[in-house]
């Protein structure tokens, strides 16, 4: 080490040790310096140093052995008793031009998650290595694939496409489309999100929600059975617009559209489509041909009340039985998860044994409804169904939107959860890209909505899938279904998809997530009533409409109506908290401290200046109630103000107007950068003067009470 360098430490360590340590024994050991003759002076200075703290210890400190460190940038303050307080200044951020400032906002909003890290400081072909593996998550994993991973997701992908056969038929009938649709939307789009998707074990295909609610808005404007052609049309459009509504939202980076279907509301709308659903297919368990189309519950109810001449008890029989059997290996594998691949076999097997049931005793089942004749084949093109001009467009296009919204929530939702349990992460931006392709192109090659399934990712999941290759595997059994073996579904009686679907809807009734939030906060489980309540008895859309609507007013009530606390100080420390919450916080004498714990906005700047004088005006009632010391000075905590515009800023300046008037001071404590910057900027600082800013509570009273000679 050089002497200089040397010589410095010592200085600054025997500084810093003066504090504690007496100063003759700090003046000895500067001594030992005159081993180092040309740096005389540097010792001399440094010995000046020493002496300057040792005078002013006696100034201040008197007897005490111990004197606070002195900053350039503070001020001491003597409080009237043996301790000092530092009052350190307020600093404003470092500058920004105008286009930095937006720069820095544009990415905190669209890329939070830094997208571009990778490609810093990385050669041309790297950048485009890197370029297609972020596009094409395929290519990251794919180099290192082996038969291990292969054996994995290849039984992994049989078992799910045991699932998805039974499950794409049922969901097709669900969104009345004919069943083989259901079938083609397994096969093309898991192949494309085998490609584009990031999560390892998210199963793609149908799912019931999506299914649903594409039913029933497409079916209060077009019938499927009047006018088969038109629905189908207006189906392969939907799909498309909601690939292109869910691909916009990847590529502009705006997921956060849907965080505004809280979970509550999800919770809700699922229960009550459930509810509907699992009504809605009492047509197929009774055998009930003519059935009402509405799908509001009391319809239903009463539709099922009114055909019971038409109740086949041979589809009640088989029905019953079947969804018993159903139910019971579903509580097998709830109980005991290694035992999953029973609930997971267990639509197909049903779907196998009910066709071999009802083909060989077809002469005595002529009541039991079968699927009848399904095409071979693969999916055919349907590029020139979609429907771009017409009466109905507009339709097609808010159910496409409405879709996508419930298809990306689930999706994301199911990879994010499945990613956790296995310590990796995906980009809900590439899965929301991901989704809307392959949905655009399933438009195209007669598919409808389709997403990541809840019920299929997990049993992928419990199946031991490593890779997105399952998707693949799944793809091809059902390509060689599509293939060969669609002539044995033509027994295959409707009461068991029906009895698929109610198994498969029945989780979606979450009720220990409603007890939960009954518990944790009210406005959650009235939001989760709201969205229930209004599919059951509104309508599908309606009720989540109205739930969305809630939890919007949820969002307004909490920026339009912030908390204000009264803090106090926690006896023997520095600390000030909400006097309402911490017994022992006690309030200053002459001081009333308030802390605002939202951010200032036109939307709650008046209700802060109506709030802040009633605070006032309860505190004055309440030091003439108690006779205690009259309030001189009010501070206002800023530390939870994380931002504020021009309206907020002149609620601060008309707050201070009005206290002066009442001859209050009014101090502003430990405004954040951002708040900091708009109150210079403003000159909102000027008005209040000199001595108004603190960085802390402590500093604040410390200072007013010496200036204003007040005795705490």
């Amino acid at each position: 080490m050089k002497t200089q360098d040397f010589l410095e430490d010592k200085c600054n360590s025997w500084k810093r040790k003066s504090l504690d340590h007496n100063f003759t024994t700090n003046l000895k050991s500067f001594f030992s310096l005159k081993k180092f003759p040309s740096d005389r002076n540097l010792a001399k200075s440094c010995c000046s140093n020493i002496w300057c703290v040792y005078r002013l210890k006696k100034m201040v400190g008197g007897s005490s052995n111990k004197v606070d460190t002195v900053h350039e940038t503070s001020i001491r303050v003597n409080t009237g008793s043996s301790s000092t307080m530092e009052i350190h200044k307020v600093c404003l951020p470092p500058n920004k031009t105008t286009f930095q400032s937006i720069k820095h906002n544009f990415s905190e909003i669209f890329f939070p998650d830094d997208p571009l890290h990778k490609f810093k400081n990385q050669k041309p072909f790297t950048k485009f290595l890197l370029g297609l593996q972020y596009f094409f998550p395929i290519f990251q994993w794919g180099s290192d694939y082996n038969l291990k991973l292969l054996k994995s997701d290849v039984i992994s992908g049989l078992t799910i496409a045991s699932l998805a056969i039974p499950q794409g038929i049922s969901y097709a009938k669900l969104a009345n489309l004919p069943p083989i649709i259901g079938l083609y939307s397994s096969f093309v789009p898991p192949l494309l999100y085998a490609i584009l998707g990031s999560s390892r074990h998210l199963g793609v295909g149908p799912v019931s929600i999506a299914s649903l609610v594409m039913g029933s808005m497409l079916r209060e404007v077009v019938s499927p059975t009047a006018e088969p052609i038109l629905y189908l049309k207006l189906a392969f459009t939907a799909t498309f617009f909601a690939g292109v509504f869910q691909t916009s939202l990847g590529l502009l980076r705006l997921g956060f559209i849907i965080d505004f279907l809280s979970k509550p509301t999800l919770i809700g709308f699922t229960a009550g489509a459930a509810v509907i659903v699992s009504l809605q297919q009492l047509k197929g368990m009774l055998g009930i041909v003519h059935f009402t189309p509405k799908m509001q519950i009391v319809n239903v109810l009463s539709s099922v009340i009114s055909t019971e001449k038409e109740w086949s008890w041979q589809t009640v029989v088989m029905g019953m039985s079947f969804l018993i059997f159903l139910l019971a290996t579903r509580h097998i594998s709830i109980k005991k998860p290694k035992l999953f691949w029973i609930s997971a076999a267990a639509p197909l097997t049903s779907v196998i044994l009910s066709t071999i049931l009802v083909y060989v005793f077809r002469a005595h089942t002529s009541a039991i409804s079968t699927i009848g004749h399904l095409p071979k084949g693969l999916n055919p093109p349907s590029a020139n169904m979609l429907y771009f001009s017409g009466t109905h467009l507009a339709i097609a296009i808010k159910t496409g939107i409405v879709t996508g919204i419930l298809a990306l929530t689930e999706g994301v939702a199911v990879g994010r959860t499945f990613a956790s349990l296995r310590n990796y992460q995906i980009d809900g931006n590439k899965e929301m890209i991901a989704i809307g392709v392959m949905n655009m192109a399933g438009s195209c090659t007669s598919c409808y909505v389709t997403t990541g399934s809840f019920s299929r990712s997990a049993v992928n999941f419990n199946a031991g899938a490593q890779t997105a290759v399952s998707n693949i595997v799944m793809a091809a059994t059902v390509l060689i279904t599509l293939l060969f073996l669609m002539p044995l579904f033509y027994y295959t009686p409707n009461v068991i998809l029906a009895a698929i679907i109610i198994t498969a809807v029945i989780g979606l009734i979450n009720y220990q997530e409603a007890i939960k939030f009954w518990k944790v906060d009210k406005y959650d489980f009235m939001t989760c009533l709201v969205a229930f309540f209004g599919v059951l008895f509104l309508s599908v859309q309606m009720g989540l409409a109205i739930a969305v609507g809630v939890s919007v007013l949820k969002i307004l009530m909490n920026v339009t109506r912030p908390t204000t606390v009264v803090l106090g100080n926690i006896p023997g420390t520095q600390i000030f908290q909400n006097v309402g919450r911490y017994g022992d916080a006690a309030r200053v004498p002459s001081f009333f401290i308030l802390a605002i714990e939202s951010p200032i906005c036109f939307a709650n700047s008046t209700y802060l200046q109506e709030r802040i004088l009633r605070w006032v005006r309860e505190e004055e009632e309440r030091i003439v109630a108690n006779k205690e010391q009259d309030m001189k000075t009010i501070i206002l905590d800023l530390t939870a103000v994380t931002a504020i515009d021009t309206n907020g800023l002149e609620a601060i300046v008309e707050i201070r107007k009005m206290l002066d008037k009442r001859s209050y001071k009014l101090v502003l404590v430990n405004p954040v950068g951002q708040v900091m910057e708009k109150l210079e900027s403003s000159r909102t600082l000027e008005l209040f003067g000199e001595k108004s800013l603190y960085l802390t509570v402590g500093e604040a009273i410390a200072d007013m009470s010496k200036r204003l000679k007040i005795e705490i």
